[in-house]
């Protein structure tokens, strides 16, 4: 069925009106009058509505019922990622949203390659990305995309969640089951990776001292865009939202 995000302020008295480039797309789906579709408010709530009129600027939908979307978790995960090169901000942003994740935010480490100034530019599109990927998935809210800044500014971050989960592929690092399987209850949480080089010792030692959980996954070394997804996956799943 076919979702689409809209304000909440759009919606009254039992009926929906989506404008826009959302209204082009009805237009182009061919959606015809009498159809089902699902319009959500981007904050958690779905209306399932069935299709009054529609033209290129404007669909009016009848609202039919109100629900709180199944998709959303119960736990709010911001991925941190330290920027990468190329599209592979793409894939992550993408594959986190599908997982469940609650934002999405790239920053510098010592190893990035890409520019710090790159993400201004791409801001819009890396936004686009994550609300094709919520309606694909079902997801009740759009994933916010951003620019967290250096690598202090995250932690700083991190530490104001429930739990914080910085990934390390080497040295001394606590089992990532074991401190999930001990956090099964949080609301909120941060899942840390780095960019394609890592990160280098005295940032996991920053992370240590900020009082960060610094995992493992296993013994396998996890390309950049892959390691957030893995975290975050394993993450959902011990907080019961992948049951």
């Amino acid at each position: 069925m076919s979702r689409f995000f809209i304000a909440g302020s759009n919606i009254k008295g039992g009926t929906a009106i989506i404008r826009g480039r959302d209204a082009e797309h009805v237009h182009v789906l061919r959606l015809r009058p009498g159809e089902d579709m699902v319009i959500c408010d981007g904050q958690g709530t779905d209306y399932k509505c069935r299709l009054v009129k529609a033209d290129k600027e404007e669909v009016e939908a009848e609202v039919l019922e109100v629900v709180r979307c199944p998709a959303e978790p119960s736990v709010r995960v911001t991925v941190l990622c330290g920027l990468p090169k190329g599209d592979r901000t793409d894939y992550i942003i993408q594959k986190s949203v599908e997982a469940g994740a609650h934002e999405i935010l790239f920053f510098h480490a010592k190893r990035c390659i890409a520019k710090p100034d790159e993400p201004e530019k791409k801001l819009g599109r890396w936004q686009r990305i994550a609300e094709e990927a919520a309606k694909q998935s079902g997801r009740g809210v759009i994933p916010q995309v951003g620019w967290a800044g250096e690598f202090v500014d995250v932690l700083n971050l991190a530490i104001q969640k429930d739990l914080a989960l910085f990934l390390y592929e080497t040295g001394e690092r606590e089992p990532l089951d074991q401190v999930l399987e001990a956090n099964r209850q949080i609301r909120s949480a941060a899942v840390i990776t780095g960019p394609e080089g890592g990160f280098e010792p005295f940032e996991a030692d920053l992370a240590r001292i900020s009082g960060l959980h610094v995992c493992a996954m296993g013994e396998r070394i996890l390309r950049c865009e892959t390691a957030p997804v893995v975290a975050l996956t394993a993450l959902m799943y011990a907080t019961g939202n992948l049951s």
